[in-house]
């Protein structure tokens, strides 16, 4: 209030600081991003706003749209409300109407492209849900891949915006935003590819948390440390905010605040209230532009702060009891509070009336206007628009006096307050769909002493939360709830620890979601649910299997069909022939393979379950060419082709393009090859699913490869590799990154050869994937055999084919196993380095016969089928 009309000061290297990144976007059209750290009050929103008048009244960067991070806020929060920003769907907006908007904006910025598909995703951030697609069906069953298309299509959206007209995106608050929200906002900054200024703020609280966000997107990212300004500049600023003072601002008045402030141009505006409060200053006209009366005799009396906590205590003593106690309310319900509420908390030891009149009651009116003083006194804000329909919102302006209030409630009557405001929220529209709300009524509930049913508010969280791919979020949620819980409602903890060992799997943190099964199968098994403990086993057993522990996972496996099977669980036995079948395959054991996964095709085609026959019906194929039955594969695949395409299920249609396009592959067919690529990569990018385009581009890149087209590979495989990066896919970038080794070892560069494949090798040992490493310690002794290393290191090479058998042992991989000891004889026995050596050839030779012997079993032709072509089964558990 006081500050409003005070110019910005002492502020002019962080205003130049902020023009050149300005001046950088509008000549680059790249991305720049600033981030200005400091206290609360220093001035990192005003100098933001003065940058934002200007932007808005030139023609550089006109359109600037905002998001402000809240404490203990939903995923994705800060994007959520500048989405809602740049879309003008404000909160209490029609559903419908705000839709209508969103779709209208998103054709308008993607020339009707995919409108569906685009506002589907950027709906989940807005809470507005949108019709399904082809391609939101799909990923619906895939949340990492969901997860990835989602961050990958706000980008993309961002980017088309920004073509059409260069804008400013505000991000305020940092330190107090929800990881979701910041690991968005690390990868548009590291990816984006647009004319847009990326402008945050934050206290030294984010730098804290996340030390390397000052390195975040590199030399398109600066970092200003706002600090307090000189005395020079307190004292000029202090003038202007006493201006309306009779006669002008007493030297004295302002010495006294300029002291008390330290530089802070915020504790200087608190002063001035303060001057206010105690006497000092008297308002003669208006408020703000006076004039003010000064009684210079107060300021001798009075007690004046001598710190921030003393300044805050004066301001809440200076209030009536009235005031106090909405304030009081207020803080109990959070930073941001609704009016309801107040008024429930208000009337909570108050008698109805014995006839309750529908206009408006005194204690309405009451509380209005002690609203409207507050506000004048510049304690709260009211917002425009509001979370809950019909309801007006408050903010307090100052958190610090949120914070002193809230501690002078005392527990006893807290608890009572939390309980009346969590009756308040359950009975709101929308609550029990929203996020957000979920968790403030948990909080609620549990200060209310209330755990159980704030456990129930943190679990259905997580399920909205899961819904909509905020995996971290969730697992938080999930980890609250069951410790709220405790020990009661055991069949609603098992479901919950089903799911929170999902969103663990889906966030990498493998041992937790582990210990969250167990905890599942120990109360199956407790309350004799076998149906639940199937569960529970199936989902421990893909996660040893996904690892490489395959005997455990064939344990696990196994015991989840028994106790499908033991209650007639048709679904959940068709499951665990599948998982089983899966397993068996990576294992190489191809007959018992196809014999599981035949079973669950029965099963499913009883039960008329057309995507899961599908997916069958791959997964069969799949078995089929690795089992040397190419026709049989065929047959499988063009099978699930049709039912795909006839379900209108894209992603489908696009992995069994693919496996059709390896198959002809392997047959040397090269040219079908690129064709059903081809088909496979329209059908990707019609849908704008970029994680299996990058899977079509490295199939097309290993085909050209192939075919000698190095060049024409190199290409390609780039292409797939920026998406994967874009993405963070890490298991496909792998892939991409053991074919670019491929390519540059066909054109004799070895370098580049050796740097891909030493990357692969990496990413496959991130991702804890050994069967996919195992392969790419094959192409990278391939690599260090053709000289990548320079003379000296056959050793190693032998070491790397060795390596690479260990591991296809450990997992069972039987042809993986037998192209590892084909590819390390064929060069021992070419190497002139081990021409001499009688032991290694003799072993060389040996692992030569046991090779064949194994293709001869599985029905392999004389030259194996292409490495690595028919990859292991990969991805979270379903």
């Amino acid at each position: 209030m006081y500050g409003a009309n005070v110019a910005l000061t002492g502020r002019d290297a962080e205003m130049a600081r902020l023009k050149r990144a300005r001046d950088d976007v509008a000549a680059s059209s790249e991305p720049r991003i600033v981030t200005l750290v400091g206290p609360t009050g220093t001035g990192k929103s005003r100098i933001l706003e003065e940058l934002a008048r200007e932007l808005a009244a030139s023609s550089s960067l006109p359109r600037v749209f905002r998001g402000r991070a809240r404490e203990g806020a939903a995923p994705f929060a800060v994007f959520a409300r500048l989405l809602r920003h740049r879309f003008g769907v404000y909160e209490g907006l029609d559903k419908e109407a705000a839709r209508g908007r969103v779709r209208s904006e998103v054709a308008r910025v993607l020339d009707d492209r995919k409108v569906e598909d685009v506002a589907h995703f950027m709906g989940q951030l807005m809470d507005l849900d949108f019709l399904e697609s082809p391609l939101t069906r799909a990923l619906a069953d895939d949340p990492v891949q969901a997860r990835l298309v989602q961050r990958a299509v706000i980008k993309s959206f961002f980017e088309s915006d920004a073509s059409r007209a260069p804008m400013c995106l505000i991000f305020e608050d940092l330190d107090l935003a929800d990881d979701d929200s910041l690991d968005l906002l690390r990868y548009l900054a590291e990816n984006l590819s647009a004319p847009i200024l990326m402008l945050c703020t934050a206290r030294s609280e984010l730098l804290a948390r996340h030390q390397d966000w000052g390195e975040l997107g590199g030399e398109r990212h600066q970092l200003i440390d706002v600090g307090p300004l000189g005395p020079e500049e307190s004292a000029q600023v202090a003038n202007i905010m006493l201006s309306p003072c009779e006669g002008g601002p007493p030297e004295a008045l302002v010495e006294a605040a300029v002291n008390l402030a330290g530089g802070n141009p915020g504790l200087l505006e608190q002063m001035v209230r303060i001057f206010h409060d105690v006497g000092v200053l008297t308002v003669k006209g208006d408020p703000q532009d006076g004039p003010w009366g000064v009684n210079l005799d107060r300021l001798a009396s009075a007690r004046l702060p001598l710190t921030v906590e003393d300044a805050v205590a004066a301001r809440i003593s200076a209030l009536s009891a009235e005031q106090r106690r909405v304030l009081e309310h207020g803080a109990t319900m959070g930073s941001v509070f609704w009016q309801g509420a107040l008024l429930a908390l208000m009337r909570m030891d108050s008698p109805p009336p014995d006839l309750w009149e529908a206009e408006a009651g005194e204690d309405e009116a009451l509380l209005d206007k002690i609203l409207g003083e507050l506000i004048t006194r510049d304690y709260l804000l009211k917002l425009p628009d509001s979370a809950f329909p019909g309801e007006t919102e408050y903010v307090f302006k100052h958190n610090l006096e949120r914070e002193k209030v809230s501690s002078l409630t005392s527990a006893a009557l807290s608890r009572r307050y939390h309980q009346t405001i969590a009756d308040w929220l359950s009975q709101q529209a929308g609550t029990k769909s929203s996020e957000e709300s979920l968790v403030m009524l948990g909080k609620h509930l549990e200060r209310a002493g209330a755990r159980i049913q704030a456990g129930e508010a943190y679990l259905r969280a997580g399920d909205v939360a899961r819904s909509g791919f905020g995996s971290k979020k969730a697992a938080d949620y999930f980890a609250k709830g069951l410790d709220l819980l405790g020990d009661t409602d055991a069949r609603r903890r098992i479901d919950a620890l089903h799911d929170f060992g999902d969103v663990l799997w889906i966030a990498g943190r493998s041992d937790e979601a582990l210990a969250a099964f167990r905890q599942m199968q120990q109360l199956a098994f407790q309350l004799n649910l076998k149906a639940k403990g199937g569960a529970a086993h199936n989902r421990i057993g893909r996660l040893y299997r996904d690892t490489g522990d395959l005997q455990n996972a064939f344990e696990h496996l196994k015991t989840g069909l028994a106790l499908f099977s033991a209650v007639g669980d048709e679904r959940g036995v068709a499951a665990s022939h599948d998982d089983l079948g899966k397993l068996l395959w990576i294992k190489g054991e191809y007959s018992a393979a196809l014999r599981d996964m035949k079973t669950a095709l029965e099963a499913r085609r009883r039960i008329g379950d057309r995507r899961s026959i599908a997916l069958s019906l791959n997964n069969i194929g799949l078995v089929w060419m690795d089992h040397g039955r190419a026709a049989k594969a065929q047959e499988a695949l063009e099978a699930a082709l049709t039912i795909r395409k006839e379900i209108a299920d894209p992603i489908g249609v696009v992995e069994t393009l693919a496996n059709l396009g390896r198959i002809a592959k392997q047959q040397g067919d090269f040219q079908r090859a690129l064709e059903l690529f081809t088909e496979g990569y329209e059908v990707a990018r019609d849908m704008g699913e970029k994680g299996r385009i990058a899977v079509v581009l490295t199939c097309l890149g290993e085909t050209k490869t192939a075919m000698g087209q190095a060049d024409e590979a190199l290409k390609l495989l780039k292409q797939a590799e920026q998406i994967c990066d874009d993405l963070g896919d890490k298991l496909n970038l792998g892939e991409v990154k053991r074919g670019l080794a491929d390519a540059y070892l066909a054109q004799d560069q070895l370098r580049p050869a050796r740097e891909s494949i030493k990357q692969a090798v990496d990413l496959f040992g991130r991702v804890r994937s050994k069967a996919h490493l195992a392969i790419a310690l094959r192409t990278l002794a391939d690599v260090t055999a053709a000289g990548a290393w320079g003379e000296g290191h056959e050793g190693k090479a032998v070491d790397y084919y060795m390596r690479s058998i260990a591991l296809c042992k450990e997992i069972g991989n039987e042809l993986e196993e037998a192209r590892s000891y084909r590819a390390f004889a064929a060069y021992v026995t070419a190497s002139p380095h081990y021409k001499g050596n009688q032991d290694i050839q003799r072993e060389a030779a040996r692992l030569s016969v046991i090779a064949d012997e194994i293709f001869k079993r599985h029905r392999i032709g004389p030259l194996g089928t292409d490495p690595g072509s028919m990859r292991p089964p990969t991805g979270s558990i379903p």
